[in-house]
C-alpha cells in the first residue's frame, strides 16, 4: 500500500515537471495510423471501441492497443499488449518492452481512453511521439491537441464526437 502511494506520488512529481516544459507537436496530415491506450480497469470493451473506428473508416491493422490494469491476475489472458503499475519503475522509467514501443511509435493519433487521471497513464500519454493527441476533457489540458467532453462508458459517443470533430479539421 504504501509503496504504491510512493510510487504514485514520485509519478505525478515526475509528470509535473515534464508537463511545465512539454509543447504538443505539430499535427501533421491526415491521420493513417491510431495508438490507442486503454484503462481496463474502468472500461473493458476494447472490441466494441476498436469496431467503431473501423465503422468510421479506420483500417484495422493501423489501430494499435495498449491496456492498462492496476492488478492482472496469474490466468488473466490479453488479446492485446498490456501493462500494469507492477511495470513502472519508482522514478516512471518502464520496464515492459511493449509500452516502449508503443510510447517510441510515430502515430498519426494517440487516443488516451481513460477519464480517471492516473499517474501512470497520464505519463504514457505525455511521453509517446504521436502527433495529435486525443483524450478525455477530464484529464490534464495540457496533455491532449483535442478533448471531448464525455465519459468512457459511452464509447459510441466518444467515436461520433471524434469523427465529426476529425472531419472538420480534415484530418480523415
Amino acid at each position: 500500500m504504501f509503496l504504491r502511494l510512493m510510487k504514485d506520488f514520485l509519478i505525478k512529481k515526475s509528470v509535473k515537471k515534464s508537463l511545465s516544459d512539454y509543447k504538443p507537436a505539430d499535427i501533421g496530415n491526415k491521420i493513417q495510423t491510431i495508438g490507442l491506450l486503454i484503462d481496463e480497469t474502468y472500461f473493458a470493451k476494447e472490441n466494441e471501441l476498436v469496431s467503431e473506428l473501423v465503422a468510421g473508416g479506420v483500417d484495422r491493422n493501423a489501430i494499435e492497443v495498449l491496456v492498462y490494469k492496476d492488478r492482472i491476475k496469474k490466468k488473466e489472458t490479453f488479446e492485446n499488449p498490456f501493462f500494469s503499475r507492477a511495470d513502472v519503475s519508482l522514478k516512471g522509467d518502464f520496464r515492459k518492452q511493449a509500452v516502449l514501443d508503443f510510447i517510441e511509435k510515430p502515430f498519426d493519433m494517440l487516443i488516451s481512453y481513460y477519464d480517471i487521471e492516473k499517474p501512470i497513464l497520464t505519463l504514457v500519454t505525455l511521453q509517446s511521439k504521436a502527433s495529435f493527441k486525443v483524450g478525455f476533457s477530464t484529464i490534464d489540458k495540457r496533455l491532449n491537441s483535442f478533448m471531448i467532453t464525455t465519459i468512457a462508458e459511452k464509447h459510441q459517443e466518444f467515436v461520433a464526437e471524434l469523427f465529426k470533430y476529425l472531419k472538420i479539421l480534415n484530418k480523415i
